[in-house]
């Protein structure tokens, strides 16, 4: 059997007679010639209809065409700068697989409640379809990346008895005789394969029961958490900026024609380079002071403080030593920036990754509570069950050592790497509060 042609790698068949099996993207007419552009997946490919190059037959087709009607189309590839891609093809043959209905999704403006209602077809758009393309290089290259790192995959379960961040976002389910909640965060898990393997990273879905309406928020999202043994809070900053850089340069390496007719600023992706900027916690207000943007010590930091960082230094700044008080039981605590951890201090030893342009926090992490009395009491004093975390203590009791990790929201990185104006279009099928169709 021959190898099948697809428009991504019309390169290697040009001058060749080829068959194009696709959908209609558009068509239009010019005097005796017709135009007719076909999408099959990988890209767009001009197919142009010559009066005494092709039968009377295929014109006649050709009229009978409508939006996204599924067909093969066979001729010779050659060469067009002027065409989409760079090459058209000129039509021998025009075969209909089958005739489309009307297409809800005219070229024109759409509402987004529309748009959502009919995803299953958005998703053939040409944005959406460049955006899950830079998607899927993003999730090939988090595997290689850890595999050139030591680390492998580890799997963590949906299907939870605990919270891991709070009790207040969790989707709950009747677990047989008892209650389950669908995960968090696979993090607590991870901690346990890093003291059976060292080096792990869990990478799957996480759920949030969060009834949040902004741009930067889903309720079903991906999460990559990898977890290290015998590390702490500056191994996590290292490794979190690595990878980043590592992504977007890949991005930019596999998928800049995507990336183009998304009109991404290549320049911005370009400059990505590690190591990137720290700065603590008390660092920042002075930032966010100097912009009119204060907040007080002890606040959590919101999107327009976010934002600000990210404009005062236009590439992905580190944020670490945040107050305590708004950081999750488990972190290690220190009194003073850059000091030792202690049982209970004023700082978390915790980083966020802030990217630019108002895309917020991209990467949450930090060092892990190693010692089981300190963690105990901190379960306690977060109002959660200690029985609940028996076997998360007993990490700490057969053989705890130092430990530190993150968490990196997929579509918040890529909706920061593609410029998308919402994470709902970094995923095939986002999850918002009122979006649970298709």
């Amino acid at each position: 059997m021959d190898k099948r042609f697809f428009i991504e790698n019309a390169q290697a068949w040009e001058g060749q007679v080829v068959c194009v099996k696709g959908w209609v993207y558009h068509k239009r007419s010019s005097g005796k010639i017709r135009f007719l552009v076909i999408r099959d997946g990988t890209g767009i490919l001009q197919s142009i209809l010559y009066a005494g190059e092709c039968p009377s037959s295929c014109f006649e087709v050709f009229e009978s065409l409508t939006q996204e009607s599924s067909v093969e189309v066979s001729g010779k590839l050659r060469r067009e700068p002027r065409a989409p891609g760079g090459f058209e093809l000129a039509v021998h043959s025009l075969k209909v697989i089958a005739l489309a209905e009307p297409y809800p999704i005219a070229p024109k403006e759409h509402g987004v409640d529309f748009l959502m209602q009919n995803r299953h077809l958005w998703l053939r758009s040409s944005r959406q379809w460049a955006i899950l393309r830079i998607r899927s290089t993003v999730m090939a290259a988090i595997a290689r990346f850890f595999e050139q790192e030591g680390f492998i995959r580890f799997d963590a379960p949906i299907l939870t008895p605990t919270a891991c961040e709070g009790t207040s976002t969790l989707f709950s389910t009747n677990y047989f005789e008892e209650k389950a909640f669908l995960t968090q965060s696979g993090q607590l898990y991870g901690e346990a394969g890093a003291m059976a393997f060292g080096k792990i990273y869990v990478l799957g879905p996480t759920f949030r029961a969060e009834k949040s309406k902004t741009r930067k928020h889903l309720t079903e999202f991906w999460m990559l958490e990898p977890e290290m043994a015998y590390a702490g809070l500056e191994d996590a900053m290292q490794l979190g900026e690595k990878l980043v850089e590592f992504l977007v340069q890949t991005v930019l390496d596999k998928k800049s024609s995507e990336l183009e007719l998304l009109n991404r600023d290549f320049k911005k992706l370009q400059s990505i380079r590690a190591p990137f900027p720290r700065i603590s916690y008390d660092e920042a207000l002075k930032i966010l002071r100097d912009q009119a943007v204060a907040i007080e010590w002890g606040e959590d930091l919101g999107a327009p403080h976010e934002t600000a960082l990210g404009e005062a230094f236009g590439k992905p700044v580190f944020l670490h030593h945040m107050p305590a008080s708004i950081k999750a039981f488990y972190f290690q605590q220190a009194d003073t920036v850059g000091g030792p951890p202690v049982e209970s201090g004023k700082y978390a030893l915790g980083c966020d990754l802030i990217a630019p342009d108002g895309y917020g926090e991209i990467i949450g992490g930090g060092a892990r509570e190693e010692k089981v009395e300190v963690l105990k009491r901190r379960i306690h004093q977060h109002g959660l069950k200690e029985e609940s975390y028996s076997w998360y203590l007993d990490l700490r009791r057969y053989g705890s050592v130092a430990h530190s990790g993150f968490g990196m929201g997929i579509e918040r990185v890529i909706a920061w790497m593609t410029g998308a104006e919402h994470v709902r279009e970094t995923a095939a099928f986002a999850r918002l509060i009122h979006t649970l169709r298709p």
